[in-house]
C-alpha cells in the first residue's frame, strides 16, 4: 500500500522519467503516446512499432520499487513486468526494443 501511495505522489516524477524514455525509444525508431492525463490512475507511455506492425506495442509505467527506487515496467505485467532503473533509458529503451522484436516475431525470444 506504502509503493502505491509513494507511486501517486511522484506523478511528476514519472511524466520526467516517461518523457527520457520516450527520447530514448524513438530514437530506435518507435513511436509513443503519452498517456499522462488525470483520467488515467498513472503516467504511461505506449510505445508501439511504426510500419506494418501497428498494432504492436507495450505500455510502459514507472513506479516505485523497495524503497524510494524509480523503475520502469511493463503495465500489463504489473510489478513482474520490471523492466530496468529509471536512471539508466537507453537500458530501458533496449529492453522495451527487446519486448516490441518479441511480440512481432515470437520466434525471436
Amino acid at each position: 500500500m506504502l509503493i502505491r501511495f509513494r507511486t501517486w505522489r511522484g506523478r511528476r516524477t514519472a511524466v520526467r522519467y516517461l518523457d527520457v524514455l520516450a527520447l530514448a525509444v524513438k530514437v530506435g525508431g518507435y513511436r509513443c503516446v503519452k498517456l499522462y492525463g488525470r483520467e488515467f490512475p498513472r503516467p504511461m507511455l505506449w510505445v508501439y512499432a511504426s510500419g506494418v506492425a501497428d498494432d504492436v506495442g507495450v505500455v510502459v509505467g514507472v513506479r516505485v520499487y523497495s524503497g524510494w527506487m524509480w523503475a520502469y515496467h511493463d503495465v500489463r505485467r504489473g510489478a513482474a513486468g520490471y523492466l530496468c532503473p529509471c536512471g539508466d533509458a537507453k537500458a530501458a529503451a533496449e529492453q522495451v526494443d527487446l519486448l516490441l522484436k518479441h511480440r512481432m516475431y515470437p520466434s525471436t525470444w
